[in-house]
């Protein structure tokens, strides 16, 4: 897939530590979802596409080795992150084992979370260079830095994001449905003016020459 929208699914159950990292992750850009048990992990994972899966492994209910068991053998595309309060070599092991991708022992560091999803998106999708151009533009996903000519771009999380995602996209038209699920996540209204919106500020903050087309009743480009 190409573009760099970054989606993510949280599954969690201590409900404060989920909320701090999908807030971290969202000011990362990322559109993330979370979720308390593993029932439900697997009801989101069945809906949407995530890039990556954060997955606690002592969730209540189904268990987490039952929820990564489940991603796998359902031949989920999700690159899967393990978290556990256990941390010896036999633990981590065994987490591999299931078809976790990576595996991260709590309490951890959130730079440390944030490279190591990044990571596995890479994985993921298709591969992009480090930065992003188009003319005098030049984006850098890494550093969270937009210039255009001589100016640093002031941009909003979400701003970023869709330009991220526009610049990836080498040329493809993006319909508003696909940026609305790549960048944001599912608490956003599919029937809102949203990513029109975010657009049209966007569209201000580059200035001229004009940077993002739009093709009627198609979608945007650069």
């Amino acid at each position: 897939m190409l573009g760099r929208g970054m989606r993510v699914l949280i599954a969690e159950d201590h409900q404060r530590l989920a909320a701090a990292v999908a807030d971290g992750l969202r000011r990362e850009g990322m559109a993330v979802d979370v979720t308390f048990d593993g029932a439900d992990a697997l009801a989101h994972a069945a809906i949407n596409r995530y890039d990556v899966v954060v997955l606690d492994r002592d969730l209540p209910g189904l268990h987490g080795d039952e929820v990564c068991r489940a991603l796998i053998a359902g031949g989920s595309e999700s690159r899967v992150l393990m978290l556990t309060a256990a941390s010896t070599i036999k633990d981590r092991v065994e987490g591999l084992g299931l078809g976790a991708d990576d595996y991260l022992p709590k309490p951890f560091d959130f730079a440390e979370l944030v490279a190591r999803i990044r990571a596995l998106a890479r994985r993921s999708n298709a591969a992009l260079p480090p930065i992003l151009t188009h003319d005098d533009l030049r984006l850098d996903p890494a550093r969270r830095v937009a210039v255009r000519g001589e100016r640093t771009l002031v941009l909003t999380p979400k701003e970023f994001a869709v330009l991220e995602y526009l610049l990836g996209a080498g040329g493809r038209v993006i319909a508003a449905e696909e940026l609305l699920a790549r960048v944001w996540d599912e608490e956003a209204n599919p029937f809102s003016t949203t990513v029109k919106t975010t657009i049209s500020r966007l569209r201000a903050k580059l200035g001229d020459p004009p940077v993002i087309e739009t093709l009627r009743e198609s979608g945007y480009r650069i």
